[in-house]
């Protein structure tokens, strides 16, 4: 519970800040930018695997072109560190990294064919709205501190994953929801 505060006084939070904390929005754009460079990396990795992994054509073709997709939003990043004069490092994503856990974790634990393929559909979800938020962030981030050539670059980024994320809703919904329903029906019957 929250301390009562004097209305004269601004709250300062409970917890102490490290050492090398962030100090400004500036600060704050640059870990987003070095954290979603670390993901937009694993997913060229992680991605493949996936693909390997799908039944159905058009999630196949999809995911395939979320690969080169991504591996223009690590150009794109690196331009943005070119730009902003930053470091191109790539800061391990936590979050990230539990996503794509638990993206392997449900492959191995469904069955091949469109229960994989709808929570693939699943996984792949999670990723992309991880990245819009990361991507929309980064962008009013940018905007607000004058970076205007990495907001445009930000928002190209953040436009694909919210394209992609439909594409992936319509080949769900299309067909394979349905068909990973009739298995569990004829499962449990």
């Amino acid at each position: 519970m929250r301390p009562e505060i004097s209305k004269n006084e601004p709250y300062k939070g409970d917890v102490q800040a490290k050492s090398n904390a962030s100090h400004g929005l500036r600060d704050l754009f640059e870990v987003g930018l070095k954290d979603i460079y670390w993901a937009e990396k694993v997913l060229t990795k992680t991605l493949p695997k996936m693909v390997k992994n799908a039944s159905s054509p058009e999630l196949v073709n999809s995911l395939k072109n979320q690969l080169t997709e991504t591996h223009e939003h690590v150009s794109r990043l690196e331009k943005i560190f070119e730009v902003t004069g930053i470091a191109p490092t790539a800061k391990k994503c936590d979050a990230m990294q539990g996503i794509l856990k638990e993206t392997n974790n449900l492959i191995k634990e469904t069955d091949i064919g469109m229960v994989r393929d709808a929570g693939i559909i699943a996984a792949d979800q999670k990723v992309k709205h991880y990245e819009i938020a990361t991507y929309g962030t980064l962008h009013a981030f940018a905007k607000t501190i004058g970076e205007n050539k990495a907001a445009e670059l930000l928002a190209m980024n953040l436009n694909e994953e919210k394209k992609t994320d439909a594409i992936l809703t319509g080949i769900a919904m299309s067909a394979i929801n349905r068909q990973a329903f009739k298995a569990d029906v004829i499962t449990n019957t």
